[in-house]
C-alpha cells in the first residue's frame, strides 16, 4: 500500500480510501523514548486534514470489546492509538455511496507497536482489548461527543464479516470471552442502516 513521508511520520494507506496507518520515529535510549504522536502541519503533507476538538482516554480488561460506534448527525473522524496493551482497532464504512461501503479494516494497536489509526468521517468503529493486563486507549476526534446522537452496529454482524484475533493467551478466537455493555449487545445489524 503506497506511503507518504512527512516530518516523523509515515502515513500508509489502506484499502478503504481515507483511512491511514500512521507510523511515527521513536527515539529510544536507556532512559526511556520520545516521539512526536501528533503534528498537525506533518498531518495536513500526509492527507490528514482533520481539525482535532477532543480527546478522549478509555481504559479496558482482556476481552472488552467497544463498539461498533459512531454518531449520525455529528460524524467524527478519529486518530486512535494505545497507550498501554494491545487491541485490535476496527472500522467499517458507512458512507452513503462509498462503493467500499460495509467493508471493514482492522490493525493490531499496541504500546509497543505505536502505531495510530486515522479513520474518516462516516465510519462505525470499535475495539478489542488483546492484552491479558487490559489496555488504555486513545483518540482524539474532530467533533465533540454528543450523547442524543449515538449509534451502533452490531459487533459479529456476519455480513460484514470482521476476522477478530485471539486474545493473549489463546490460539482462536472464541466468541464467548467477549465482553460487551449492555448497549453494545442491542446494536442493530449493518443492514439496517441500508
Amino acid at each position: 500500500m503506497p506511503s507518504v513521508k512527512s516530518g516523523t511520520f509515515t502515513f500508509t494507506t489502506t484499502s478503504i480510501e481515507g483511512v491511514m496507518v500512521v507510523d511515527t520515529a521513536v527515539h529510544s535510549d536507556a532512559r526511556g523514548y520520545f516521539m512526536e504522536a501528533y503534528k498537525r502541519p506533518d498531518f495536513v503533507a500526509g492527507g490528514i486534514d482533520a481539525v482535532f476538538l477532543q480527546d478522549n482516554r478509555s481504559s479496558s480488561a482482556q476481552g472488552v470489546l467497544r463498539g461498533l460506534h459512531f454518531q449520525v448527525m455529528h460524524p467524527q473522524a478519529k486518530l486512535v492509538s494505545v497507550l498501554r496493551g494491545r487491541v485490535f482497532d476496527v472500522c467499517v464504512d458507512l458512507r452513503p455511496g462509498s462503493p467500499t461501503w460495509g467493508s471493514w479494516e482492522g490493525v493490531e494497536l499496541s504500546a509497543e507497536n505505536r502505531k495510530q489509526l486515522f479513520i474518516p468521517r462516516g465510519f462505525a468503529h470499535g475495539f478489542l482489548v488483546l492484552s491479558a493486563g487490559g489496555a488504555e486507549f486513545s483518540y482524539k476526534c474532530d467533533d465533540v461527543w454528543h450523547a442524543n446522537d449515538e449509534a451502533g452496529v452490531i459487533w459479529n454482524d456476519p455480513s460484514i464479516g470482521i476476522e477478530w484475533p485471539a486474545l493473549e493467551g489463546d490460539d482462536v478466537f472464541d466468541p464467548s470471552k467477549v465482553i460487551l455493555s449492555e448497549r453494545d449487545r442491542r446494536h442493530p445489524p449493518l443492514e439496517y442502516y441500508r
